[in-house]
């Protein structure tokens, strides 16, 4: 019935209602063998089954193992139990995507999930070569897995304004500086292993706090005309709030409930005070830049060298995040 409302007759002339009836339950049928290859992707090359071109099958990975980035960002964060699979109907509701669409992500991630929890090697790798994935999409189930493994708080409702893809770039700018990284995954910026000595390191940028008349100086200078006057002029007289609230926020990472709320801190004390201001994304950027150009020249850095590069790799990784959640 619901093909002759659809004009599938129209469509296919000459066609009889079982015929067509006939070929849409072959396709289902062939789907039902096809998705249990699928699951183990690298079975896909070694069947006869399916007489498939080496392009075709790609496809079809990336198809299967694709998703919405509504949907991940509702998974995002949460463990996947049966309890919560239970409740995707809720997640089909809210995104307005096919509860069996929102099913067939669930589970592709926690099979994911699980197998490179099992196995031994880089996560990116392990990724690409086990589930036959495109880098792209493979680094996207990397940043799902490093969101995840650190526990990340993303759900809180301060948090709901932020897209799957902000989360992803957040990832990506942490994997990219703040991790234990191999060569092959500092080229890829895909470790998900956050280094737990360069966390400790980082308490003693608070030695900053004794140079802050000297950086609000170099920083000005930097800046000036660089900026429009009202945000030069908010530098100016509260740069000792923003450099205060950036460094604070880098003595506490080495715990794990202030790691865990990164993505609140930042929100709640940068991002949140920056917005009732009506700063430009621009002006914010500039500012970053200056602030860790001008950082290198106290002296605290001149005498200490590998502080020097603990602060910049903080301050690279986590204005990778501000300025991917610097938005309404």
């Amino acid at each position: 019935m619901e093909l002759q409302q659809r004009g599938a007759l129209q469509v296919f002339p000459g066609s009889t209602m079982d015929l067509l009836l006939g070929d849409v339950l072959d396709h289902y049928r062939t789907y039902g063998v096809l998705e249990k290859l699928l699951q183990l992707p690298e079975r896909i090359y070694d069947q006869w089954i399916f007489q498939m071109l080496p392009g075709v099958q790609q496809t079809i990975i990336k198809m299967y193992y694709d998703f919405d980035d509504a949907v991940m960002r509702e998974l995002l964060g949460k463990k996947l139990s049966a309890r919560h699979r239970k409740e995707l109907d809720e997640v089909s509701i809210s995104t307005g995507i096919n509860l069996k669409s929102c099913r067939r992500q669930f589970d592709n991630l926690k099979r994911i999930t699980k197998a490179v929890e099992e196995l031994t090697g880089t996560v990116l790798h392990n990724i690409r070569n086990h589930f036959c994935l495109p880098d792209d999409l493979a680094k996207k189930y990397c940043a799902i897995i490093f969101i995840a493994g650190n526990r990340f708080e993303t759900n809180k409702r301060k948090l709901h304004f932020l897209t799957f893809n902000d989360f992803y770039n957040c990832a990506h700018s942490m994997m990219s500086h703040w991790t234990t990284a191999t060569a092959d995954e500092e080229n890829e910026g895909c470790s998900v292993d956050l280094e737990r000595d360069f966390l400790l390191e980082l308490r003693d940028l608070r030695n900053l706090l004794e140079k802050e008349k000297e950086h609000k100086i170099s920083i000005c200078k930097v800046l000036k005309g660089k900026i429009s006057d009202r945000i030069y002029s908010e530098v100016e007289h509260n740069f000792k709030v923003y450099s205060r609230t950036l460094i604070n926020i880098a003595y506490g990472l080495n715990h794990n409930k202030e790691l865990r709320d990164l993505f609140i801190d930042l929100v709640e004390k940068y991002i949140d005070p920056c917005k009732h201001l009506h700063w430009p994304p621009s002006e914010m950027k500039s500012f970053l830049q200056a602030y860790v150009e001008t950082g290198y020249q106290l002296d605290i850095f001149k005498s200490n060298p590998s502080l020097k590069i603990v602060w910049k790799r903080y301050i690279d990784g986590l204005s990778g995040c501000i300025l991917a959640m610097y938005h309404n």
